[in-house]
């Protein structure tokens, strides 16, 4: 017999299970599709009003790809942990913005090493390290604060309030804020259509593929093949794969994991 369960309780009980779901961190033996193309399974949804519910249909799945409409904040997180892989994912902008960021730079992100509780930094996203999708910005290290603040080292360069970076550059260890990637426009502004005279990232509606190198504590970001950013002497080296939805409609068509191969030169 089915018995009928009350949302809010049914969020409640949703809650303990996505814990229980992590289980010990996977380090990937072989090639493994994250996304299957049909659904969502082995993910689970957070939105920082709706929490594990998902009214408007901010996430989900159509033509082959994940569709994050951006409308409200939270994010899609993989059940299970993982540890040392060589991630890939495939995404485009679909030109889709909402306020309060309408007119601002279409903006997500791929956050990896995710642990703790849900919605912990500002309600919304998992204790974290984030691989930034921003236009003009796309592979930035940001550390994402929860019950702990993660830590990273990186070589590095200052410019005004910008910290860069630079593999010829100084050991900088950051336990707040963002590591900018090397090419960003010291121009850049929040505004929507930003390109930067060095980006990489494709123009809008155009397929990106961004990957993140995950090895012990080091972090290796790559955007179209080009590494954009390094980090090392992570306090963080395990743990979910979350997405955003922040105010910009994303389109995704590959999460995959592969095992740690040959890393490039940095």
């Amino acid at each position: 017999m089915r018995i009928a369960v009350p949302a809010l309780l049914a969020a409640s009980v949703v809650a303990p299970m996505m814990a229980a779901d992590a289980g010990e961190p996977i380090r990937p033996s072989k090639t493994l599709k994250l996304f299957n193309g049909r659904n969502l399974d082995g993910w689970y949804t957070w939105l920082r009003e709706n929490r594990y519910q998902d009214p408007k249909g901010v996430f989900s799945v159509a033509n082959g790809s994940i569709r994050i409409s951006g409308e409200e904040w939270g994010g899609i997180a993989t059940k299970q942990q993982y540890r040392d892989y060589h991630l890939i994912v495939e995404w485009r902008w679909s030109g889709k913005t909402w306020e309060p960021r309408i007119d601002r730079a279409r903006d997500s992100g791929i956050l990896v090493h995710a642990v703790g509780e849900d919605g912990k930094y500002n309600n919304t996203w998992l204790e974290s390290i984030e691989c930034q999708i921003i236009e003009g910005g796309s592979g930035d290290i940001i550390l994402v604060g929860g019950q702990n603040r993660p830590t990273v080292t990186a070589r590095t360069r200052e410019e005004g309030r910008e910290t860069i970076w630079d593999k010829a550059g100084k050991e900088k260890t950051m336990d707040r804020g963002r590591i900018n990637w090397w090419g960003r426009d010291p121009g850049w502004k929040d505004k929507v259509d930003f390109r930067g005279a060095k980006d990489v990232e494709k123009p809008v509606g155009q397929w990106n593929r961004q990957e993140v190198i995950a090895d012990g504590d080091t972090l290796i970001y790559l955007l179209n093949g080009v590494v954009v950013n390094h980090a090392y002497n992570s306090s963080h080296k395990a743990g979910k794969i979350q997405i955003q939805s922040e105010g910009a409609e994303i389109l995704i068509r590959k999460v995959e994991l592969r095992p740690v191969g040959k890393k490039p030169a940095i």
